[in-house]
């Protein structure tokens, strides 16, 4: 490691910096500057070195004492300068380096670390007092080299402590060591931790399923169990939310607490929260067998970022959110109405060094004397696991087994040290489990052993730190057989302490660890028995050519790739959602809400008022998807919204008021909701309109060729049956394939076979087209749009009453597609079109309305021209020479336009949900 012994040596560093920023510079979209990415490992290994030097610096500081002041002055400004280069090099904001005293220290972010367990255990000595012992955990290895941050740690520190001087000294004791505990009682613990998270969350992750000894049991405590889980997961929330700083970032760890993004958020919206899943997710097919799947999904996605160990997994939690939530997956993440939750895979690292750094210990060097001794003569394979269902142990005692009997030749020169860890022993699966293990190793023991040696030594214990890390040095071949495995950070650490015995790792392909060590480690599937035998004797008999680039490659990605880089890039991420660039691509496409109030007050202050209502999914009854499947017919009906009954006809029936009900349903649904009701219907995207004395209308021109129907059905009827749960629609101008109702993957991938079955085929030559919606395809005749059909609808309105005063208010609220959101902005100011455009013929529509009046000035623009939508935000008028009188006299601050359900839209204004639309009209109806 280079030492910074004077100014020069940190000149000489700065300038290699700069030489590697000179090689290849990339443009970041954020601040605009240039970064250095020659490839990622340069960047992390040259990172590394220079981050050494400067600490090593540091230490050489305190240690001889201060500097005279021009050399302080001048060091202070060489690493500020350095500092700055190393922004450059990471693209994040870098820890600013201060002088003081000869002391650099730098500014950090504060992160709130929240975990179902501390990184210590507590152990009471007294009424007062208490132990406090460093636990073990791939979590408490990983971020015990995360020093870039000011951490504090909060979880549940193991114990009952129901007394409040208990409580208050563990507090106090937890505090020198930056934890902060949240008290669980013991019912709320046995609820929550060994029951939901342990006999419910845990199996299911892992692709065990449900248990089913006593499913019967597990069903009827279910309820108890979720209620517990919530409640605990709230009252770490509250802990978090007292010791909450602005501007600090929440980092939420596993399945015991899916719930607390949703609590976090709720008490502060502005809160920056990450989860973070240490075990596999599983497939979307595993994950709905779980009763509370949609409220454990829907409370993670209230987090900002939402990560996992490897692609696998994101991948699996997209889909289940697309699959059971119905939400769309992005490249970024899942869409959850127009807010993104970024989704990504973040490969946990280790605290490399700190291995590396024992190897060299004495006591460590004493503990590989005596192992080699102990050994001497025999290739030693190691396994280090949890005895647990999970990690494959009595596979991979299989698999020795039949390594041994088909290779008599290697029974007196191998060794199988296999260190398990006891885990939940008062569980009777995991007890018959231990049993399991013994009887298999006395097997193989009593089968292959002699008098002096045995083939398997195995240890129901865990080791201390530095024995560990001597039999990772002494190593020959790793064994790690999980059968589902998070990551796996054994792997890992097993190389990191293989600097000089350079040993084979052989990786199951379901630990997450895989996707990382894959290249460098013989991958096995620990079901298969017979491969992993032979790949035993693959590594025992490897070349050691090959055996030192397999570990090389793995050496360098354990060694770059840390739990600091895995922290640092998680924390990034979660501050991404929040920069100025994503705020203001928020704020420009996602429309704000509605202000209610101020609409309702327009609409009392007017005299003429238009409200143009969508119909399905605005003001129809609503179907709750996730939870209600079950009639898929009956669904597919549609009903006005019961409540709506009522407020509707009073709207209808106010002279002063035009409704409009604008769908893209035949006729027959129209006629069956609005019987009763004195409003104007447009059926089709308006090809048909219904006045208010119910009587249809064609607004279509009588020579449009609708030959293409007929085939189009045939291979909408083609892909219903191939596609379970779809359905097609077949209106007079129109036919709709919809498929909400099946597999939303494989939907996808129908409508995209069916696209190219109509583009080549029936509608290669026809004027129509296709119109894609979130679940559906839709074929309509050419230029049918709900906003090109308001121009003659408004002329049919004017003609039919006879108005005499200008329409002065328009309400416009809908769930559209996005085709179809030209009727969102025909009201909108826009220069006024010279020629009239319309695609409809307007039976009422006298052709003086065609008449070109414009008149500009600061307060207005006005034209006769309906199909132009016309003028500015202050003031919109469009006059027609029906009596003397005009169409429209509208301010801009009397057109309100909401789409429903946040997304992206054209719309003026946004409604959250149908139900906010009936409480609008029910306020507009009083």
């Amino acid at each position: 490691m280079q030492k910074l012994n004077s100014s020069d040596e940190i000149t000489s560093l700065e300038h290699d910096l700069n030489e590697l920023k000179k090689s290849n510079r990339l443009v970041d979209d954020y601040n605009n500057t240039s970064t250095v990415l020659q490839t990622r490992l340069e960047r992390l290994i040259r990172e590394r070195e220079l981050r050494k030097s400067l600490k090593s610096h540091h230490e050489d500081v305190h240690t001889n004492g201060a500097m005279d002041g021009s050399n302080k002055d001048d060091l202070t400004s060489k690493i500020d300068s350095l500092t700055s280069e190393e922004e450059l090099v990471d693209g994040v904001k870098a820890c600013k380096i201060v002088s003081s005293e000869c002391e650099y220290r730098p500014f950090k972010q504060r992160l709130l670390v929240v975990a179902n367990r501390l990184p210590v255990s507590a152990v009471r000595k007294g009424e007062a007092s208490w132990q406090l012992d460093v636990s073990a955990g791939g979590l408490v290895s990983a971020l015990l080299g995360v020093t870039e941050f000011e951490t504090r740690w909060i979880g549940w520190a193991g114990v009952n402590v129901p007394d409040e001087i208990g409580q208050k000294s563990l507090t106090e004791s937890l505090a020198e060591k930056r934890c902060v505990p949240v008290f669980l009682d013991e019912d709320l613990v046995n609820l929550y931790y060994n029951g939901y998270c342990n006999n419910i969350l845990w199996p299911l992750f892992h692709y065990l399923g449900l248990p089913q000894e006593d499913w019967l049991a597990t069903i009827c405590s279910f309820e108890s169990q979720f209620e517990a889980y919530k409640k605990a997961n709230q009252m770490f929330a509250d802990v978090v939310n007292e010791h909450y700083q602005e501007g600090d970032i929440v980092w939420c760890h596993d399945y015991h607490l899916m719930f607390l993004p949703k609590c976090l958020k709720e008490a502060n919206p502005n809160m920056k929260v990450g989860w973070f899943l240490h075990t596999p997710f599983p497939s979307s097919e595993i994950h709905r067998t779980m009763p509370s799947r949609s409220e454990l999904l829907t409370a993670v996605l209230a987090a900002d970022l939402v990560g996992f160990h490897t692609y696998d997994y994101a991948r699996h939690f997209m889909s289940a959110c697309t699959r059971i939530l119905g939400l769309e997956g992005t490249p970024e993440g899942v869409e959850d109405q127009g807010r993104l939750i970024r989704v990504a895979a973040f490969p946990i690292g280790i605290d490399s060094d700190r291995f590396t750094r024992a190897i060299q210990l004495p006591q460590v060097k004493n503990h590989i004397k005596e192992f080699q001794e102990r050994f001497a003569g025999r290739k030693v394979m190691l396994g280090v696991d949890r005895l647990d269902m999970i990690k494959g142990i009595p596979q991979k005692l299989l698999a020795f087994e039949k390594f041994l009997e088909d290779n008599p030749n290697w029974r007196d020169k191998v060794v199988l040290l296999q260190i398990a860890v006891p885990t939940r022993t008062d569980v009777p699966e995991y007890q018959k489990l231990t049993c399991q293990v013994h009887e298999i190793v006395g097997r193989i023991n009593g089968k292959f052993g002699t008098l002096t040696t045995v083939p398997i030594h195995h240890l129901d214990r865990s080791l201390d730190f530095h024995a560990l890390c001597a039999l990772y040095a002494i190593t020959d071949v790793a064994l790690i057989t999980s059968l589902r495995d998070g990551m796996n950070l054994v792997s890992y650490e097993f190389v990191a302490c293989q600097a000089s015995k350079k040993g084979v790792l052989i990786l199951s392909e379901f630990a997450g660890a895989a996707q990382s060590l894959g290249a460098g480690a013989l991958l096995v599937n620990p079901w298969n028995v017979t491969e992993v035998a032979s790949s035993i004797s693959y590594a025992l008999n490897m070349p050691s050519d090959e055996r030192e680039k397999r570990h090389n490659h793995n050496y360098m990605h354990v060694t770059t790739h840390t739990s600091q880089e895995w922290a640092e890039t998680f924390v990034r991420f979660v501050e991404l959602n929040d920069t100025v660039v994503e705020a203001e691509l928020r704020t420009t496409q996602i429309p704000p809400l509605l202000q209610t109030e101020r609409a309702i007050d327009r609409y009392h202050s007017s005299t003429n008022r238009l409200l143009i209502l969508g119909f399905n999914a605005t003001i129809t009854e609503p179907v709750n998807a996730p939870d209600r499947r079950i009639d898929q017919f009956k669904e597919m009906e549609l009903h006005l919204h019961p409540e709506l009954k009522e407020p509707l006809k009073k709207l209808c029936d106010d002279p002063r008021t035009t409704v409009v009900v604008v769908s893209g349903s035949h006729q027959s649904v129209l006629d069956e909701n609005f019987e009763d009701f004195n409003v104007w219907l447009a059926a089709e995207h308006g090809v048909f309109l219904r006045t208010a004395n119910k009587k249809w209308i064609q607004n279509l021109t009588d020579n449009i060729n609708l030959d293409w129907i007929e085939s189009v059905k045939d291979v909408f009827e083609y892909f219903t049956e191939r596609t379970p749960r779809s359905y097609y629609e077949l209106r007079e101008t129109s036919i709709v394939w919809n498929y909400k109702y099946a597999d939303i993957e494989f939907g996808r991938l129908q409508a995209k076979d069916m696209l190219q079955h109509l583009w080549t085929g029936p509608i290669s030559n026809a004027s129509v087209e296709v119109v894609q919606g979130g679940r559906s395809v839709e074929v309509r005749a050419n230029g049918v749009t709900k906003g090109v059909c308001v121009s003659g609808l408004l002329g049919q309105i004017i003609h039919e009453k006879d108005m005499k005063s200008p329409i002065d208010y328009v309400l416009c609220v809908g769930h559209f597609l996005q085709k179809d959101e030209d009727i969102f902005t025909f009201f909108e100011p826009e220069l006024p079109a010279l020629t009239p455009t319309s695609s409809f013929g307007s039976p009422g529509l006298s052709s003086n309305y065609s008449e070109e009046m414009a008149k500009f000035d600061d307060q207005s623009i006005i034209t006769s021209e309906i199909d132009s939508g016309c003028t500015n935000n202050e003031s919109m008028q469009t006059h027609a020479s029906n009596n003397g009188s005009s169409v429209l006299d509208l301010r801009g601050d009397n057109y309100f336009s909401c789409a429903v359900g946040r997304k992206r839209s054209n719309a003026r204004y946004l409604l959250s949900s149908a139900a906010d639309v009936v409480a609008l009209l029910k306020n507009l109806a009083d």
